[in-house]
C-alpha cells in the first residue's frame, strides 16, 4: 500500500507510529528488589522516542525561532530549507511541513489520541470539525482522533521584537478496539488547572494520573486514560540540584518509562543515567531520582491494551484491512472535509489563548 491519495495532507506522516509489544508485568514477590532490577533497560532517544503499549509514539519538539514576520513566519531566510520537508534544524529550529509558518499543514488521524504538551510558544489548532484553538505556554490539548479528523498544527511566531522560542511533546496514546471508531473529541487542559506536586526540589506536572492527593484534569471520555484502573500518567518532573524524589508504585503489569532529556548526572535507582537517555522501570516498585545538577524529565506509564497493532503513517487500527478501511473512508469522505480557507490557518495575531468547540462552546483559560 501505498500514500500517494493523501500526500498533500498527511503532513504528520514523519510521525510514523512506533508500538513495541507489550513487555510483562515483574512480580516482586513482596520483598524489595536490589536497585539493579528496578531497571528494565536503558536506550539512547532518537529524533523519535522510542515507547511501549499503551502508547505509540512520542516527540520532542525544542525550536529556537527567531523574530516574527508580518505573515508569523520567521523573520530569516528560508533559503536552502526543504520546505515542505524541514527537519533540518538548521539555525536551531525547523519549518517542518509548514511553507511560510512553521508546522504541520492539515493533515488526518484515525484510531487514537494525540496529547499536545506546549511548554513554551504557541499552537494553532484548526480541524475538519469546524473547531480552533490557541494555545500555549504550558497549556495541553488532548485530542480523540477516533473514527477520522483532520487537523492543521501551526506555530505562530508572534514577537516581532524577540525570539519565538517553542517546546513541546506530543505523546500519540493507543486507543482500544472498542474504541477506535468513537466520535472526535479534544479537552483542553488550560496550565493554570494542571496540577503542580512540589517536594524537596522536585516539580511534578499531572497531565495524567494521581500523586498523592493530587489529580491530573478528566481526560477525554473515550480515552485509556478515562479509567483508574488503566493506570496512565504522564508526567513532566523537574529536579533541582541536589534534589532527591522518589517515584511512588504504579501497578503490577503496567509499563513505565522515564525519558531523560535535559541535564546531566541523573541517578535512578542508584544507577547512573547518561544524559538524553530513556529508562524502562518496573512499574509496582518505588524508585528514587537524585539529580547532582538541575534534569528534568517525561514519564509515560500505563497498563498495556495488549491488542495488535497496525499502523501506516496517520492511521492506527487492529487490522490491516482496517488501514485499507480507514484510507477508503478518508479518500471517500474526507472526514466530513476541510472548512478552513488554507491548508495551514492560524489566527490573528492579536488572539489570546482560546478553543471554539466543534458545538461552538467558546473555551478560555482563567
Amino acid at each position: 500500500m501505498t500514500d500517494e491519495g493523501i500526500t498533500r495532507r498527511d503532513s504528520m506522516k514523519y510521525f510514523a507510529a512506533a508500538s513495541a509489544a507489550a513487555a510483562s508485568g515483574c512480580s516482586l514477590g513482596g520483598e524489595p528488589k536490589p536497585a539493579d532490577d528496578l531497571v528494565l533497560g536503558v536506550e539512547g532517544l532518537g529524533p523519535q522516542w522510542q515507547t511501549r503499549d499503551p502508547f505509540l509514539f512520542c516527540a520532542h519538539h525544542d525550536d529556537r525561532y527567531p523574530t516574527g514576520n508580518e505573515k508569523m513566519g520567521p523573520r530569516a531566510s528560508l533559503e536552502g530549507r526543504p520546505l515542505g520537508q524541514d527537519f533540518s534544524r538548521k539555525d536551531g529550529w525547523s519549518m517542518y511541513h509548514g511553507q511560510t509558518v512553521p508546522g504541520f499543514p492539515q493533515h488526518p488521524h484515525r484510531g487514537f489520541e494525540t496529547v499536545s504538551i506546549v511548554r513554551s510558544g504557541l499552537m494553532d489548532h484548526s480541524d475538519s470539525l469546524g473547531a480552533k484553538a490557541r494555545f500555549g505556554g504550558g497549556d495541553v490539548q488532548w485530542l480523540t482522533a477516533g473514527k477520522g479528523i483532520i487537523h492543521a498544527e501551526m506555530f505562530p511566531l508572534l514577537e516581532t521584537d524577540a525570539e519565538n522560542p517553542l517546546e513541546m511533546f506530543q505523546v500519540w496514546l493507543n486507543l482500544p478496539k472498542a474504541d477506535k471508531m468513537v466520535a472526535p473529541y479534544f479537552s483542553m487542559l488550560w496550565q493554570d488547572t494542571i496540577p503542580v506536586h512540589r517536594e524537596n526540589g522536585a516539580q511534578v506536572t499531572l497531565i495524567a494520573g494521581d500523586l498523592g492527593e493530587r489529580r491530573a484534569p478528566a481526560s477525554p471520555p473515550n480515552s485509556w486514560a478515562a479509567k483508574d484502573e488503566h493506570d496512565v500518567a504522564i508526567w513532566t518532573i523537574k529536579l533541582d540540584a541536589g534534589a532527591r524524589f522518589e517515584l511512588p508504585a504504579a501497578q503490577k503489569g503496567s509499563n513505565r518509562t522515564l525519558y531523560f532529556f535535559e541535564g546531566s548526572g541523573l541517578r535512578v535507582a542508584g544507577r547512573e543515567v547518561p544524559d538524553y537517555h530513556l529508562v524502562d522501570l518496573v512499574a509496582d516498585a518505588a524508585v528514587t531520582l537524585e539529580a547532582p545538577q538541575p534534569c528534568e524529565m517525561l514519564l509515560l506509564q500505563g497498563r498495556p491494551i495488549a491488542e495488535p497493532v497496525a499502523k501506516y503513517g496517520p492511521f492506527v487500527m487492529n487490522t490491516q484491512e482496517e488501514i485499507r478501511q480507514a484510507f477508503e473512508d478518508y479518500q471517500r469522505t474526507q472526514f466530513g472535509g476541510w472548512p478552513w480557507p488554507s491548508d495551514d490557518p492560524v489566527h490573528p495575531r492579536e488572539e489570546g489563548r482560546f478553543a471554539l468547540h466543534a458545538d461552538g462552546r467558546v473555551e478560555k483559560p482563567a
